[in-house]
């Protein structure tokens, strides 16, 4: 299936890019996770239906309704523009109206990541590559007093992995590499194209 079948298939319209650049330097631009990508990913890696994935930077939404769908897990959407939190909130209203699902299934919060209060129950955490270095420090610090807190293995998937966020985590946290997937075809092109998972125990 191409992009807009998925959608289709899911319900939801996340397409598109966003075009000229966020009013925050810390921030990039909205660009959807190809659902190539994620199939690729989700077919090495699995989640348990007790699981709660956070997407930092959700944009539109098209991570944890994937997520949803395929796993049946706990989801969040953190996305701090407003327009894309809208956006994600109108497609989960279509989602559900396709799909069976329970309304605290899938939540959005529309605030900054650094500022996401982490629960308890959040324990996957994905980012494609969505603000620099120094706010990527916050949120992992973030979620590592989180699981001072209440302990939990914690796993970070990294799409489009920015080396600046590799070398902080092997160099600077006890984040440990768990796998590192090649996506078919364009990693030839673009080393860049690939997912890293890193695990916390």
């Amino acid at each position: 299936m191409n992009e807009i079948q998925f959608d289709q298939l899911l319900h939801i319209e996340t397409g598109g890019n966003q075009y000229g650049y966020p009013t925050l330097t810390h921030y990039h631009r909205y660009e959807p996770t190809p659902y190539a990508a994620l199939d690729q990913l989700f077919e090495k890696y699995s989640l348990e239906s007790t699981d709660c994935v956070v997407d930092m930077g959700c944009g539109k939404g098209r991570v944890p309704f994937y997520v949803h769908h395929r796993f049946h897990t706990n989801v969040v959407g953190v996305e701090m523009n407003s327009t894309f939190y809208e956006n994600a909130l109108t497609n989960k209203v279509q989602y559900m109206k396709k799909h069976s699902v329970k309304n605290s299934a899938i939540d959005f919060e529309c605030v900054l990541a650094q500022d996401y209060l982490i629960q308890p129950k959040d324990n996957v955490f994905f980012f494609f590559n969505p603000f620099s270095v120094q706010i990527f420090r916050k949120v992992v610090n973030n979620i590592l007093r989180s699981v001072e807190l209440e302990p939990r293995q914690i796993s970070l998937i990294l799409y489009y992995p920015s080396i600046d966020y590799v070398q902080f985590l092997q160099y600077e946290t006890n984040f440990e590499l768990e796998n590192e997937i090649f996506l078919k075809e364009v990693s030839i092109r673009n080393i860049n194209e690939r997912i890293l998972v890193f695990n916390y125990m």
